[in-house]
């Protein structure tokens, strides 16, 4: 009996690995043929191979080599950035309302705010690009930052304001007592304990903002102020025949990198703040 236990413990223990193996290859490998494919040119483009055969750097010096790639993403590195900032500064505020203060009608907004992030973004692309024009911000990379925050906006409100109705009521009790205003509460009491919410939100909001391109295709027009999303897909050959995949998959690569150091380096405060989410929301 025993025995055939241990049996069954064992398909399940292979198994379970199994299934996780499969998980990991499948995430993993389109990346590293990409980065396979970095490093071809010519014919062996066309050459399945699944380990490095050789190593060339000419496809990532013709991404930079007479293009505006460089300034690709240096606006792409701004525009994400600005939306975080923004995103976490409105949101925090928000969030303060919806959690802390009793109004009428704060469930129905909390349901408003969950449904708006969950548009699709060609559903506002028409109404937004005649915002943007009449404001003035077409081809500007403010008019990016404002379209961004369309869809930062709400999940960071939504996630931060679950997060801080956990908060411990004495805490900010003792702070009244004190005779703290509301934003000496949010910042001087509440942001040093909420680093690994505002470290998870923030780091999904620079994610999508990085990877955004139907917006930035749409509200940009020239090389100057396209991020690297459009930047990376409007990559051409030397002739209408021809598909530069290796330059294409070294610009994929490049862009690709500081996200994964992003979540390498803030892995723990990412996991603490969805796990903080999950359990106390």
């Amino acid at each position: 009996m025993s025995q055939s236990v241990d049996v069954k413990q064992l398909l399940r223990k292979a198994a379970f690995y199994l299934l996780v193996a499969a998980i990991v290859v499948f995430s993993v490998f389109p990346f590293y043929y990409a980065i396979l494919t970095s490093f071809k040119s010519g014919s062996e483009l066309f050459v399945v191979d699944y380990w490095p055969t050789s190593v060339d750097w000419a496809n990532y010096l013709s991404v930079f080599k007479g293009t505006a790639f460089g300034e690709n993403i240096l606006n792409s590195v701004m525009v994400s950035s600005a939306v975080v900032l923004v995103s976490l500064m409105l949101g925090l505020t928000a969030a303060f309302a919806l959690a802390r203060i009793d109004f009428r009608g704060r469930g129905l907004m909390l349901i408003a705010i969950l449904s708006v992030s969950m548009f699709p973004q060609v559903a506002v692309l028409s109404g937004l690009f005649e915002v943007i024009r009449g404001l003035g911000l077409y081809n500007n990379l403010l008019g990016l930052v404002l379209a961004y925050l369309i869809f930062t906006l709400p999940f960071t409100v939504w996630v931060l304001t679950t997060f801080m109705k956990q908060m411990p009521k004495e805490v900010e009790e003792a702070a009244i007592l004190d005779g703290a205003s509301n934003l000496t509460i949010i910042f001087r009491v509440f942001l040093p304990m909420m680093w690994p919410a505002l470290v998870t939100t923030g780091l999904l909001a620079f994610i999508a903002a990085w990877n955004e391109f139907l917006f930035a295709l749409t509200f940009t027009l020239t090389d100057a102020q396209r991020t690297v999303p459009v930047a990376v897909a409007l990559i051409s050959g030397s002739s209408q025949h021809e598909l530069p995949w290796g330059v294409i998959m070294a610009a994929s690569v490049i862009v690709t990198v500081p996200l994964v150091a992003l979540v390498l380096v803030f892995q723990r405060r990412i996991v603490s703040g969805l796990t903080a989410g999950a359990v106390k929301g």
